[in-house]
Parts: C-alpha cells; structure tokens; sequence
C-alpha cells in the first residue's frame, strides 16, 4: 500500500513537470501598453499632456507628482480614474535618456499644455471590448437602480396617501367622516 503511494505520487510529480513545460506565461514585461502610439517599440517614456504625467514604458509605471514628490504607481490619480488613455494624446520622448523624465516637467509643461494635439497617433491595439460593456452594463445597472428607487419612492407616496383614506379619498383622524 505504501509503495503504491510513492508510486502515485511520483507519476502526479512527473505528470506535474510534463505540463509546465507546455504552459507558457505571456506578461510582456517593457513592452508598450496598447493604448500607446504605433511606431515607436523602443522608446522609454511617453509624457500625457492632459494629466500632467509620464509613463514608463519599461516599467509599466506611471510618474506624476502627487504634490509632495514625484512616485511611480501603475495607476493615474484618482482626479484621473476617467481618463481615456485610449482617446488622450502621448508625447513620445525619444531624445530623453536616464530615469528622471520629469527633470523636463516645466519645459514640458509648457511646450505640451493640457489639450495639446500633435500629429495624428494611431494606437497599437484596439481597446479592449470588454471594457465598453463594463461600462455600458454599469450605466445600464444604474439606471435601473435609479428607476427602482424612483417607483418605490412612488409607492411609498401611494400608500401614505398624504392623511386620505384610500378606498374613498377622504381624511382621517379628524372627524371628516
């Protein structure tokens, strides 16, 4: 019985082995997200005019200042959890080398304001379906929160009947029989 066991659990080990070897991870580490511009799969940062942040392409991190200093986040700030990252434009910093892009802010700053457009940018890939009908089925579900809310809220209206007797219109409590 024991041997049958070790037996077992040496073919579960083998078996174990065999399969990772046919898995693969794709994690796309330094690769340029998809909603980045087309044409340019060597460079580091981009700078985004429209909030004011870089974004390291490397190390998929974004870098704003967050009043105190500049960080590092894989995420904008939360003024900027609606930003379409698909729809803004990039500024591709090809001449900039070393790991401070913001050294540059001010200037940058200046010659791309918030609303700056340059050329024309197609982005590397398409976004992603399943964010649009996230949104659509949150809206969807909002809506219909808001639209249960507004007939409970009617009902509830209803039923009081503002001091009347339902079945024949009348007050009550005060003598108006």
């Amino acid at each position: 019985m024991k041997k049958t066991k070790i037996i077992a659990v040496l073919i579960v080990i083998f078996m174990t082995s065999l399969l990772q070897g046919q898995l693969s991870v794709n994690l796309n580490i330094g690769s340029p997200p998809q909603w980045g511009p087309a044409g340019y799969s060597d460079v580091h940062y981009y700078y985004l005019p429209d909030v004011e942040a870089y974004y390291d392409v490397q190390a998929s991190r974004f870098i704003y200042y967050d009043g105190h200093s500049w960080v590092r986040r894989t995420y904008l700030p939360n003024r900027y959890r609606n930003y379409d990252l698909y729809n803004g434009y990039k500024v591709v910093m090809t001449d900039y080398r070393g790991n401070q892009p913001y050294r540059y802010y001010k200037q940058h700053k200046i010659k791309y304001a918030k609303g700056y457009r340059g050329h024309e940018q197609k982005n590397i890939g398409a976004r992603p379906i399943r964010e649009n009908s996230q949104v659509q089925q949150r809206s969807k579900n909002e809506r219909n929160d808001r639209d249960k809310n507004r007939n409970q809220y009617k009902e509830n209206k209803k039923d009081k009947g503002h001091g009347q007797d339902k079945k024949n219109g009348k007050g009550h409590g005060r003598g108006e029989d």
